[in-house]
């Protein structure tokens, strides 16, 4: 089978993966906060915007937390976005690499249910410091990666956290945020993981060539984690703080 051919066929599995999954959503999702359809929606559109932005600067817990998100997340995008070129520069198989990062997915879509069970028993602020700590853990041992095992390793430690903190930091974000105004906050939310996705890469890239060593290069990601889990803590503070005062 010809490169070209393999890829229209990866391509046509996920189209088909995505549509399945799409069908019972439609069927069964219910809209509960909306806004309703108005005249002039796209320029009443800008000035929700910009009230939401001035709402968030406004209230600590969230302010943080975005910025927390911005920093812990473009870690996690930076590692799935970087592997296979980190494997290629240091010289390991093509073919190991991709098998790897396949057994990433396989491995996150238990794990994932794993931390959804967690998160019914335990806090998910606790859940996401786990995470972040693992993430910061598997920066570190990226910087001695040599050999294709340890690779191998890096997938599936990267497959037990990857779905969980995404869908953590979800569930946390809802928490704090207006519920009626939640798709507007989202929508800064997905902007600042969306926007964060080029500082990871940037990093990594200009220390790699500065050094002329890649694992150095990898290793500065574990910054993102720190200023990320710093900022994360005093979210967490400031949420508890502002619950036990409502109180």
């Amino acid at each position: 089978m010809s490169l070209e051919t393999a890829m229209i066929i990866s391509f046509a599995i996920v189209a088909v993966w995505w549509f399945c999954l799409t069908i019972p959503l439609l069927k069964t999702y219910q809209q509960k906060y909306f806004v309703e359809r108005q005249q002039h929606a796209v320029s009443a559109s800008f000035k929700r915007i910009g009230n939401t932005i001035r709402n968030v600067r406004n209230e600590k817990k969230v302010f943080i937390f975005l910025l927390a998100f911005f920093f812990y997340i473009d870690g996690v995008y930076t590692i799935i976005d970087m592997a296979t070129a980190y494997g290629s520069a240091l010289g390991l198989d093509s073919t190991g690499l991709l098998l790897a990062l396949l057994a990433t997915q396989f491995v996150a879509f238990p794990c994932s249910i794993l931390f959804g069970k967690l998160a019914k028993k335990h806090a998910a602020e606790k859940l996401i410091g786990i995470c972040i700590a693992a993430y910061f853990g598997i920066a570190i041992f990226a910087m001695f990666l040599q050999h294709q095992w340890q690779f191998w390793m890096l997938a599936v430690l990267v497959g037990m956290f990857q779905g969980g903190i995404q869908a953590l930091s979800r569930s946390y974000f809802t928490k704090i945020i207006p519920a009626k105004q939640s798709g507007e906050y989202f929508g800064l939310m997905d902007i600042c993981g969306k926007g964060a996705s080029f500082v990871g890469t940037t990093v990594v890239s200009l220390v790699s060539q500065l050094t002329n060593d890649v694992n150095k290069g990898v290793g500065m990601i574990a910054f993102m984690f720190i200023i990320g889990g710093i900022l994360f803590y005093i979210a967490a503070r400031a949420e508890n703080a502002s619950s036990c005062s409502v109180k």
